[in-house]
């Protein structure tokens, strides 16, 4: 199956993109320059809500009389990724809550190793320039994604969108985040152009780096088996990435068990840091405790209850608007995973900001927005907003983020 037939199996007929001719057959230097020129408007935007959120922050710890290098580079989960890549991992499951590093997926901590073995600087520094690397990769791969579904302008907004979340500024500090949406992204994107062996290997990747990469694994197991059923010509690429997107995460689930000696060892592990899944009961109690019963709720926890609520509306949208399958799944499952888990209440919307496809309805609606104005003051008004709750959520919640 050619990549514009593939993309035909998943995207509605009055929405597909065009097929490129046939006589559209770049390398793979030009193709990636190209696409790389095509998103460069949306990444230019993308920098410069990103550099709001940071003079925010900036500002705000100047005030405070705090340096923002710590602040991005070695708080809460930086820690933890930083103490693995010095020291590794533990080899005992113990008993102590919230001790144990297996809970930590160990692609980033690894490329934040390997990366400060041949350049300068310390393990901190090159874990927080490699996410800020990573964000960039991943803002491109969420372009492409859009642009590739609903074109140019839908690409360019659902960047800007993904930029200026409540919690984006996470995508500019030493944690995952940054790294496990470019995996996902550009899987999504391979998937959707039928390059059925990138999306198996950037699915797997992204099981090495996150617990929801499970998500990721199930859109593209499912996509890839969908079109190996429809057409016998992809068959064999399309199970070879069916068969290799769940291998990181299933890896690194086994490799933990061996590790501490029992066969459910990476789920001990979660039970330690009470991260069982229980359907969504402990989400939907502590829901019901913020909006009914607290007189005067924190305002961080608000925003991610916020998030949250809107997360699942939004998703409704993406069903109802006929979303590509793959995302649908990508989206679903990662909702499940988070809203169905119990664990620490306050980082769930810094679970979600990897589920970029949930914006695509907003992004659809500003782009037939006739007005210009009314984009201006949209974009303008989320980019003030999620750099003020950067700042807020770095230097005065005292909670993770």
């Amino acid at each position: 199956m050619s990549p514009a037939a593939t993309v035909h199996a998943f995207v509605p007929a009055s929405r597909r993109p065009p097929a490129p001719g046939r006589g559209d057959a770049p390398g793979a230097g030009s193709r990636v320059l190209r696409s790389l020129r095509r998103a460069a408007p949306a990444l230019t935007v993308y920098l410069a809500v990103r550099l709001c959120g940071l003079l925010a922050v900036a500002r705000l710890a100047h005030a405070k009389g705090h340096g923002i290098w710590p602040t991005l580079a070695t708080s809460w989960d930086s820690d933890w990724y930083l103490g693995i890549a010095e020291h590794g991992y533990t080899d005992r499951l113990g008993t102590a809550v919230n001790e144990n590093n297996l809970a930590f997926f160990p692609l980033y901590p690894t490329l934040v190793k390997a990366v400060a073995a041949v350049t300068p600087g310390s393990r901190a520094s090159v874990g927080l320039m490699l996410a800020i690397a990573c964000s960039f990769v991943a803002a491109w791969g969420v372009f492409a994604v859009g642009d590739r579904l609903r074109g140019r302008r839908v690409g360019t907004l659902l960047t800007v969108l993904w930029g200026t979340l409540p919690v984006a500024m996470v995508q500019w500090m030493g944690y995952t985040e940054s790294l496990f949406t470019a995996l996902a992204a550009w899987a999504l994107y391979a998937v959707l152009t039928g390059r059925w062996l990138w999306a198996g290997s950037l699915a797997s990747l992204a099981g090495l780096t996150r617990p929801t990469g499970v998500a990721v694994a199930a859109a593209v197991c499912l996509a890839a088996l969908l079109a190996a059923r429809r057409d016998p010509g992809v068959r064999t690429t399309a199970v070879a990435g069916a068969c290799l997107a769940p291998l990181g995460w299933l890896g690194f689930v086994a490799w933990v068990g061996v590790r501490v000696g029992r066969v459910d060892g990476y789920f001990a592990v979660q039970r330690l840091w009470k991260n069982d899944w229980d359907g969504g009961r402990a989400t939907l109690l502590e829901l019901r405790q913020q909006l009914i019963y607290m007189t005067r709720p924190q305002l961080f926890v608000l925003a991610v209850s916020a998030v949250l609520i809107l997360s699942v509306v939004l998703y409704l949208l993406c069903a109802v608007d006929r979303q590509p399958l793959p995302l649908l799944v990508f989206t679903g499952v990662l909702l499940l995973v988070v809203l169905g888990s119990g664990g620490v209440y306050f980082p769930r919307a810094r679970f979600l900001l990897p589920g970029f496809p949930l914006l695509l309805p907003v992004a659809q609606a500003l782009a037939r927005a006739r007005r210009k104005a009314t984009v201006a003051v949209v974009l303008g008004t989320s980019t003030l907003m999620s750099a003020w709750l950067g700042a807020y959520m770095l230097l005065v919640w005292r909670g993770p983020p």
